[in-house]
């Protein structure tokens, strides 16, 4: 079959050879015991992945990378203590981890519309957290459109029986809050993004070259971050 929009087979060129160049790799412990070498194994995986990435004119601005953990029940835990909120067991709460407008006032807007959704789900929010960042190491293209990261805990309503049915309502919630948002003329609604909203897993992500995560996101680096 000839592969659409790529040039003609020629000497060693074959266009069915062209593929996407991103690359994945998994870390995981085969018993499910949760620790921080987990979280600092998939870090240095990402890193070991950076010539599967692109630069752009800068050589410190990347086209995207990311991680994807479980949610980090005592990290979170100690986080939202200090934040002045409690959170209830495991899978009896969602986290979202969310690109909102830099300027305040645009921000609480769209945090106002999230909110509706979620309630209007039969859901709660629990509180909001401004998540802790680095971008010292970013270039200047990539800084320019720099969001604000917040994650929104969201607790279980009476309408989702368990984590199963909660993980459906959170996916609803997603795509309902985007819609919204996005079709409305709220300032900023363009910035608004959401990166993952889930009870069990989390995803730290953004336009970074592979090695910028860790150090963008300081949580990665807290002792206390568990996964599997």
């Amino acid at each position: 079959m000839k592969a659409p929009g790529y040039p003609e087979h020629e000497g060693l060129y074959d266009g069915r050879n062209e593929h996407d160049a991103c690359g994945v790799g998994f870390v995981v412990h085969i018993k499910g015991k949760k620790s921080h070498d987990i979280v600092a194994k998939g870090i240095q995986l990402l890193v070991n992945l950076e010539h599967r990435g692109a630069s752009g004119a800068e050589k410190n601005s990347g086209d995207g990378a990311g991680i994807i953990t479980q949610i980090p029940h005592g990290f979170f835990l100690k986080k939202s203590t200090e934040l002045g909120f409690t959170l209830p067991h495991p899978g009896e709460y969602g986290v979202g981890q969310l690109f909102l407008p830099k300027a305040e006032s645009e921000r609480k807007e769209i945090q106002k519309v999230f909110t509706r959704c979620v309630e209007e789900s039969g859901q709660q929010i629990l509180g909001w957290r401004l998540v802790p960042t680095d971008n010292s190491e970013l270039g200047e293209s990539v800084k320019r459109t720099e969001p604000s990261h917040y994650q929104v805990f969201i607790k279980r309503g009476k309408n989702a029986k368990d984590a199963e049915s909660f993980e459906r309502k959170l996916y609803v919630i997603r795509k309902y809050s985007e819609r919204q948002i996005k079709e409305s003329e709220l300032p900023g609604n363009e910035n608004f993004y959401v990166g993952s909203l889930s009870c069990r897993t989390i995803v730290y992500k953004g336009l970074f070259l592979s090695p910028q995560v860790m150090n963008y996101f300081p949580d990665l680096n807290d002792e206390s971050y568990e996964s599997a």
